[in-house]
């Protein structure tokens, strides 16, 4: 009896609505576009029902004012500057740090119940909590501020690290051996990439802290001749400009937020390359 193969035709899935461009950019904005204008409306209707004079508490279009008038000054941009640069370097000191002491932490066992516990703990700790050591240790000036920052995003991204490892299959491993991949050949080519999506929020969860712990040292620790967004933030509650002090707040607010986005952003590719999302 003969077999009549029929030749299979592969129909391309219908195209989703707005798979384009421009409708991926509208649907990653609009929500929000709709959460900002919730909570302008909210602010508003605040302001509106005088629960707190409007020097304290001022609306919306008087902060967005005092924010146009601060991006035209150059002490604000180099405010900005400082803090990112410090951001940058606190956390890609953090960076090194963290993943090596997850590498080690993750391999060797004794290691690992003498301090893995800590990093937890450190990671737990609220970072002003450091600054009065720090203050103690280097005085008021840049290393106070990097020590604590480090000590703030280190913690999170050795966590990172160790979680990836400890989730990557043994059968990896095994398979590494058997094509005789050595022990930095397994960790360049196999381990680290297997861990990548674990290590990439570690990262992510590593920049929140740094950032926060930024924030307060630069309003504890005011370094003359070195404007920041947080000594912008201190000088404008002395002198009780409540409109700079939320245009600060809002510049603080939308830079971790891009920043986080990168993060995000980062994570999606490497979920999609590894088969964990939807392309």
């Amino acid at each position: 009896m003969s077999t009549v193969l029929t030749p299979v035709v592969e129909v391309p899935a219908p195209a989703r609505p707005g798979a384009g461009l421009p409708g991926r950019a509208w649907a990653w904005a609009w929500p929000k576009l709709l959460a900002i204008g919730l909570v302008l409306a909210v602010w508003e209707a605040l302001v509106w029902t005088g629960w707190r004079p409007e020097y304290v508490l001022p609306g919306p279009a008087t902060v967005l004012a005092a924010l146009a008038e601060m991006l035209g000054t150059p002490k604000f941009w180099q405010a900005v500057a400082t803090t990112l640069t410090r951001a940058v370097i606190g956390f890609a000191v953090a960076l090194v740090v963290g993943t090596l002491v997850g590498i080690l932490v993750a391999r060797i066992r004794p290691l690992r119940l003498a301090v893995g516990a800590l990093i937890t703990g450190l990671q737990t700790m609220p970072s002003i909590s450091w600054f009065p050591l720090a203050i103690l240790l280097f005085g008021l000036n840049e290393r106070a501020i990097m020590f604590v920052v480090v000590l703030g995003a280190a913690p999170s991204i050795a966590n990172g690290v160790i979680s990836g490892i400890d989730h990557v299959p043994p059968a990896f491993t095994r398979l590494g051996r058997v094509l005789g991949a050595g022990p930095l050949a397994q960790y360049r080519f196999i381990t680290l990439p297997a861990a990548l999506p674990a290590y990439v929020a570690g990262l992510t969860q590593g920049w929140a802290f740094a950032w926060r712990s930024l924030m307060a040292g630069e309003l504890l620790v005011i370094i003359a001749g070195r404007p920041s967004l947080g000594a912008n933030l201190e000088f404008a509650r002395q002198f009780s400009q409540a409109d700079r002090l939320l245009a600060t707040m809002l510049v603080v607010l939308v830079i971790g937020m891009v920043v986080d986005g990168v993060f995000a952003a980062a994570s999606r590719r490497i979920r999609r390359r590894w088969g964990l999302s939807e392309a």
